[in-house]
């Protein structure tokens, strides 16, 4: 198992007055990953970047790590 750390942005919307994930965007670091969440947030209810530890072989994602969130988020660790 090769474990790699990535960078994502996930935004989130209200459906049916849930929370739900949007679509996620990889970034290349932390401050890039930090940048677009900023200039997604005016867009969505929430915003964050994260830093998530990949299993290269399987694609599985885990332990991840909020570097920064604009309004509501949800667990995505649940």
């Amino acid at each position: 198992m090769s474990l790699s750390e990535k960078f994502i942005v996930l935004p989130f919307k209200k459906v049916r007055g849930n929370l739900a994930p949007g679509e996620m965007r990889q970034a290349s670091n932390s401050a890039a990953a930090e940048r677009i969440a900023a200039a997604m947030s005016s867009r969505f209810v929430g915003v964050a970047a994260y830093s998530v530890l990949v299993d290269m072989e399987s694609g599985d994602m885990s332990s991840p790590r909020v570097l920064c969130q604009f309004g509501e988020i949800a667990d995505i660790a649940a």
